[in-house]
């Protein structure tokens, strides 16, 4: 138990360690250091409330590699606040935000392999992958256009959108191809980011990633409104 309360705690510490390390070589300005202690603060309290909603008993190696990638996520974050008023390294920034994606499939791994799969950790890694794209997606909005603002605000939005509509609430048939157009959206935003190739192509390849992942949420949407349509009808 004592291992499972500490875990939140680390993470803010690695958090805080994270954006010392970026000040000390870097450099970091006021609105990175709030933005990364804001996204730190948030994770650990968010952690530490389904820690005890779940009862969890220990917190388990995968948790441990998903607070790793959401630290470096902060660290992401921190950069892309301070790139709007300055410019900030963008090696650094993909860096970071490579060792974040190449981590996301490790620690669903260890969780297969440990027995260590629960929806704790599953919504712990769905909600960091959910924040590094929303905060990559703000740093390529800056030279792509605010319309890219639209692949890291999806989530969110659906999200939102489950508390006023109820039949939006509930599990979706499992399918593959969902991972796929998630894991698509950190590598294509982190390659954009990157620069490195030109901003016609960057455009093209963002646009056609935002354009797989409206048909992955509208596919999840259609299967529900579908299974609603059929209750009622069922019911009357």
């Amino acid at each position: 138990m004592p291992q499972v309360r500490t875990g939140p705690v680390i993470g803010l510490i690695f958090h805080v360690a994270v954006l010392g390390v970026l000040s000390g070589t870097v450099g970091l300005g006021t609105a990175g250091w709030a933005i990364g202690l804001a996204s730190g603060f948030v994770t650990s309290v968010a952690l530490e409330y389904g820690l005890q909603r779940s009862g969890a008993e220990a917190f388990g190696a995968a948790n441990w590699v998903t607070l790793t990638r959401a630290g470096l996520v902060g660290g992401v974050a921190a950069l892309t606040a301070d790139s709007f008023s300055r410019p900030v390294p963008i090696g650094v920034l993909c860096a970071l935000s490579a060792v974040a994606l190449a981590l996301d499939a490790v620690d669903g791994n260890i969780a297969r392999r440990t027995g260590g799969c629960t929806p704790l950790g599953a919504r712990f890694d769905m909600e960091t992958d959910a924040w590094l794209i929303l905060v990559l997606s703000a740093f390529v909005a800056e030279s792509v256009g605010p319309w890219v603002l639209a692949i890291g605000a999806m989530r969110y939005l659906i999200g939102f959108a489950t508390w006023l509509v109820p039949w939006l609430r509930g599990p979706v048939p499992p399918r593959y191809w969902r991972k796929v157009v998630a894991a698509m959206q950190g590598v294509t935003l982190a390659v954009a980011a990157s620069g490195l190739l030109p901003l016609s192509v960057t455009t093209t390849i963002v646009a056609i990633s935002l354009l797989f992942l409206v048909e992955s949420f509208g596919s999840e949407v259609l299967w529900r409104w579908r299974r609603q349509s059929l209750t009622v009808a069922v019911s009357s």
